[in-house]
């Protein structure tokens, strides 16, 4: 049977529309996942939500709101959805308690920092000196700068210890690593480029995989790590 993936929608408030890239969705397909997706819901469902789930993709999108990790909004700061950030974070905290597994892709990372209590960067062109380009002007399918995996990781047995090429498209990032989460992967201007936890129930990357599995099908072993681990709780 295929577990049941939830993947959180994003959400545009002016319009009350939630939508989300295809790519994911045929991401946790390909990897046997019968993926859901989630819009924007009451805090009281976040609970009978995870209950149903048995794992959790957090996709790319907008920023988490300053408030969230302590600090107040600076300047570079990009557009925030309140709605998005409570259910995401909400979710992640939940299934954190339920010991289920969660993939962040992007801003999911990020998320996935923050409710475990890190922090991040608003802007990385603002507050990281001789910062790379992390929001690529090319195609999504198109690797642009290198990452280097750190051996012994999760990441590493996904895909492979040392330098891969990944996409980039965003301009946050993990600023102080949450408490039990460890740095997977770097960019070479020292950027977070993935967190784990030692447990193996959560795995955030700033890359794109859902746009590089097709082209470079190692990237769906990230789609098959949450699938897999989703067998062993649904």
């Amino acid at each position: 049977m295929r577990p049941l993936i939830g993947i959180t929608c994003c959400f545009n408030a002016s319009e009350g529309r939630a939508f989300l890239a295809r790519q994911y969705i045929r991401a946790v397909e390909a990897a046997g996942g019968l993926p859901v997706l989630i819009g924007p819901v009451d805090s009281g469902l976040f609970f009978p939500l995870a209950e149903r789930l048995a794992g959790l993709l957090l996709p790319g999108g907008g920023d988490v709101d300053p408030v969230h990790f302590g600090q107040e909004p600076q300047r570079g700061l990009g557009s925030v959805v309140p709605v998005q950030d409570s259910l995401e974070l909400g979710l992640t905290a939940r299934m954190k308690e339920m010991g289920k597994p969660v993939l962040g892709i992007c801003r999911g990372a990020q998320v996935i920092n923050v409710a475990l209590g890190g922090t991040l960067y608003q802007d990385i062109g603002d507050q990281v000196a001789g910062a790379l380009q992390h929001f690529q002007d090319a195609p999504r399918s198109h690797v642009t700068h290198g990452i280097e995996v750190e051996e012994g990781s999760l990441l590493a047995a996904l895909l492979g210890a040392g330098g891969r090429r990944v996409n980039s498209f965003h301009h946050q990032a993990v600023a102080r690593p949450a408490p039990g989460l460890n740095i997977s992967a770097f960019a070479a201007d020292g950027i977070i480029e993935a967190i784990e936890d030692a447990k193996g129930q959560f795995l955030g990357v700033q890359c794109h995989p859902e746009w590089l599995w097709e082209e470079e099908p190692c990237f769906l072993a990230l789609f098959n790590w949450l699938v897999e681990k989703s067998r062993e709780v649904q």
